[in-house]
């Protein structure tokens, strides 16, 4: 089952309504969605190395697009929307605390969960939530999530076969590793 995974997710790589896929998983992850595009854009570079770039510009864009709808979520819904968003992620307790010391770190909070897995909608909504200013949002997200889209896509295209070939050989270790990470990141984000 992993296996045919694998290559339904390499073959969605080279389908032609891929980079909308991508862009569409990168909006909303940006906001609401608790899968990361990464999971995406790896196999897609991989599949189509000369594209590295062009992926990257599209998952970027759409992040900091989707980036926008978390910070009006937290700026206009966040009763509504955000605060139970945020509570299903364990993180409702700490919000008012937080929401004090938040603007005077927020370019740092901004800046760590873009380039981080740490989810990306936390920082958003509560952006929009304590009211930091959008311009510093916007360009600080901007450059957050260049960072780590552009640099995965400098690896995986200087590197991309010995990495391909690493991940084909050892498919069950490398998908072992990414759950162990991803529920890691999520029980740490929840419980510390």
């Amino acid at each position: 089952m992993l296996r045919r995974t694998y290559n339904w997710t390499m073959a969605l790589a080279d389908h032609p309504h891929a980079l909308w896929w991508l862009a569409a998983v990168a909006f909303i992850e940006s906001s609401v969605f608790p899968i990361p595009p990464d999971v995406l854009m790896i196999p897609m570079i991989l599949a189509r190395p000369s594209r590295a770039w062009l992926i990257a510009l599209i998952a970027l864009v759409a992040s900091v697009l989707g980036g926008l709808l978390g910070y009006g979520i937290g700026a206009f819904f966040y009763e509504s929307l955000g605060q139970p968003i945020l509570e299903a992620m364990g993180k409702a307790d700490a919000m008012e605390t937080f929401r004090t010391k938040f603007n005077d770190f927020g370019f740092w909070a901004v800046l760590g969960a873009g380039v981080t897995p740490f989810p990306f909608k936390v920082i958003t909504i509560m952006s929009g939530w304590t009211s930091m200013p959008l311009g510093t949002f916007v360009a600080t997200a901007i450059l957050a999530r260049a960072m780590r889209f552009f640099l995965v896509a400098a690896l995986l295209w200087k590197f991309g076969t010995p990495i391909r070939d690493f991940i084909e050989n050892r498919l069950g270790l490398v998908f072992t590793v990414f759950v162990v990470l991803l529920f890691g990141g999520f029980f740490a984000l929840r419980y510390l």
